[in-house]
């Protein structure tokens, strides 16, 4: 397959067999500390323990943290993997995902791994969900279950990147809902690809709080570098 198909860097699309070359390596900007102790956005000074998002409103996620910076080169490597089916870039993110944050996960007591879904109709029109993909391979490099039939989408939604703040809240009303027949966990944790304004994964986590689930963690690729 690697003769066929050779390993390319998802940033510069170079061939390299350590997924991400030394020279993107460089230029891409991981999320350092000072973090927002919830939602793991960049702060522009250590005395702040949360961002100004997180500071003004009710929450159901426990805490959550991303890899990097959502600007180039992640941003267009990201849009690419949705848009472009390069989802076999799913495997270097989510390697990337377990080399930093899999202590983490332990640390959380993850007992379960949830994609946020896409609706049926946008599934079969992009021929994947890339937070699924992400949290297939990840529950692979972790031995934590991956669960794909607990949360799904289940109307219809306008595209969250089309829409403001307060937009992004209405669309999403009502569009998750929780399998009747799961056995809520304590601790789960919800993978996707971008955080923005937290929008959707705080949708999928007050679903998956009503449902009986304790703590509700997030892992992203990216998030916006915020307010």
């Amino acid at each position: 397959m690697n003769l066929l198909y050779p390993p390319v860097c998802p940033f510069c699309g170079k061939i390299s067999e350590e997924g991400i070359c030394s020279g993107c390596r460089a230029k891409i900007r991981p999320v350092r500390e000072p973090r927002c102790m919830r939602c793991g956005r960049p702060l522009a000074s250590g005395t702040e323990e949360y961002c100004f998002d997180c500071r003004r409103k009710k929450s159901y996620i426990r805490q959550g943290r991303s890899l990097w910076l959502h600007r180039e080169p992640v941003s267009g490597a990201l849009y690419r993997f949705k848009y472009h089916n390069r989802r076999r870039w799913g495997k270097v993110f989510a390697g990337e995902l377990n080399k930093s944050y899999g202590e983490q996960l332990k640390k959380w007591g993850a007992e379960a791994i949830i994609p946020v879904p896409l609706h049926i109709s946008r599934r079969r029109k992009r021929g994947f969900n890339q937070a699924e993909i992400i949290a297939e391979e990840l529950s692979r490099l972790t031995g934590i279950p991956m669960r794909n039939d607990v949360l799904f989408r289940i109307r219809k939604t306008a595209p969250q990147k089309d829409l403001g703040s307060d937009g992004r809240k209405k669309n999403l009303s009502g569009a998750f809902g929780v399998s009747r027949t799961w056995k809520p966990v304590e601790n789960a944790v919800l993978i996707d690809d971008i955080y923005t304004t937290g929008s959707t994964v705080e949708k999928a986590a007050e679903v998956l709080a009503a449902a009986g689930v304790q703590n509700v963690f997030f892992l992203t690729i990216s998030i916006g570098q915020g307010i």
